[in-house]
C-alpha cells in the first residue's frame, strides 16, 4: 500500500511517499485554501494509487488545526488518515540535507517535503 505523508503548514504543506518500507520526498504544494489543498491531494492519490494518509503533528494551537485539517481530509479524500508526531522533522530534516550536501536553495525549497520524509519514515519504522 502506498502512504503519503504530509507535513502540514497553513500556507503549504510538504508530502512523501512510501510504497514499501522507505519514505521518499514527493513535493512541496502551496494553496490558499483547504478545499484547492484537498484537490490537489484527490489528484495525488488518484495517481499514487495512496491507500494512507499519515498527517504530521506538533502541538498548540497548530495541532488543532492540523487534526481539523486531518479530519476533513479523510472525510473528502476517503483514505485512512493516522496523526503522528512531527515535533523536530524540520531541524532533523535540514541537518540530513546539509549532511548529503544538498545546496541551501534546495534545501529551502523541498524543506517541508524532506520533513515529511523524516515524520513518515519514523511511522514506517514503528510500525514495521
Amino acid at each position: 500500500m502506498t502512504i503519503l505523508g504530509i507535513d502540514w503548514g497553513d500556507a503549504k504543506v510538504g508530502l512523501a511517499l512510501a510504497l514499501g518500507i522507505v519514505a521518499e520526498p514527493y513535493s512541496v504544494v502551496r494553496y490558499e485554501s483547504v478545499g484547492i489543498l484537498i484537490e490537489d491531494l484527490r489528484k495525488i492519490i488518484k495517481k499514487e494509487e495512496v491507500g494512507r494518509i499519515v498527517l504530521g503533528i506538533s502541538e498548540g494551537q497548530s495541532e488543532k488545526l492540523a487534526r481539523e485539517f486531518g479530519d476533513k481530509a479523510s472525510e473528502h479524500l476517503g483514505v485512512d488518515v493516522v496523526f503522528w508526531d512531527e515535533t523536530l522533522t524540520t531541524l532533523e530534516a535540514r541537518e540530513k540535507a546539509i549532511e548529503a550536501g544538498i545546496s541551501r536553495k534546495r534545501r529551502k525549497e523541498l524543506e517541508d517535503a524532506f520533513a515529511a520524509t523524516v515524520m513518515l519514515q519514523s511511522y514506517l519504522d514503528s510500525n514495521a
